[in-house]
């Protein structure tokens, strides 16, 4: 017999099907999951998919997130303890299309989850969605629910994920700051440097909150055994833009922009207190920090 968590309701070897292996995410998640002793199994919309899974050393099962009857069937075989969902699609900014993953992929996830009695949903959302106000917000401040689009499609489609998830009784919501580091947007190779390049970035005093895409797939690997409920997983130093586009800048060898007092009232960060109280640490506690050591490692190369 396999022993238990618990708390999370899984076992401690937990059989864990995974939506989103293949993404800067996931890529580093898979690796990490297998070295803590659980079987994962990686959900493939194409061979080529499948065969990134396997090289990553789980095991692929074919199926799309927003074909209920063949995503139910994979997480069916699978016979998981814990569906995670970290998928997106970011690749071509359509904000229609990630809420669909949002709304339509997350409702298709759950309803395979339930069918197959699984004890455990972790879900991504984002630490950015909160309503107006002048600081980091904590997992108990709302969603911006009158937001104008096209921020409303975004977090109508957060709202959606998050009531989905919570059809499953023992699930964990991962707000998640901006994503930073290898394969992300903001990357010396990501289109946030291609807009900073073409001096589309501004330097306003719109506050961001930060996570190295590595601290997001540790937090990933500790949701397994925490308590239900949403964790804004983000790093220690919420930052104008005034203080970060330039650091950014440099790093990526674009020309900083001049700054501006301008301010986006929900643009406020949030505050990690709840996550680092149950245990979880950023290795990359400041965005500020881990620029400036990306920046000294490529002027070494």
């Amino acid at each position: 017999m396999p022993a238990w968590c618990a708390q999370a309701n899984v076992p401690v070897m937990a059989r864990v099907f995974l939506a989103g292996a293949t993404g800067a995410l996931g890529r580093r998640l898979v690796p990490l999951l297998l070295a803590h002793g659980h079987h994962v199994t990686g959900l493939a919309r194409s061979t080529a998919s499948a065969d990134r899974i396997r090289e990553l050393g789980a095991e692929p099962a074919a199926g799309d997130a927003l074909d209920a009857d063949s995503l139910r069937a994979a997480v069916a075989a699978a016979r998981p303890d814990v569906v995670m969902h970290q998928l997106t699609d970011l690749a071509s900014r359509d904000l229609a299309a990630n809420s669909a993953i949002r709304v339509v992929g997350t409702r298709n996830l759950v309803e395979a989850a339930l069918a197959a009695d699984v004890r455990r949903f972790v879900v991504q959302s984002i630490a950015f969605a909160y309503e107006p106000g002048t600081a980091p917000a904590s997992e108990d401040t709302p969603l911006d629910f009158t937001a104008p689009e096209p921020r409303q499609t975004t977090v109508r489609g957060i709202a959606e994920l998050e009531t989905q998830a919570a059809r499953v009784e023992s699930h964990v919501v991962l707000r998640y700051g901006t994503f930073y580091g290898p394969g992300t947007w903001y990357s010396p190779t990501g289109l946030m440097a291609e807009a900073a390049r073409a001096g589309q970035l501004p330097a306003n005093r719109d506050v961001t909150s930060f996570v190295h895409i590595d601290d997001a797939a540790t937090a990933a690997l500790r949701s397994l055994d925490w308590e239900t409920g949403p964790v804004n997983i983000c790093d220690d130093e919420p930052a104008p833009a005034t203080e970060w586009v330039p650091e950014f800048c440099a790093l990526v060898d674009a020309e900083p922009p001049a700054p501006s007092d301008q301010r986006t009232p929900f643009a406020r960060g949030a505050d990690n207190a709840h996550a680092r109280g149950i245990g979880w640490r950023p290795a990359h506690p400041s965005w500020r920090i881990s620029f400036r050591e990306s920046r000294s490692a490529a002027h070494r190369m």
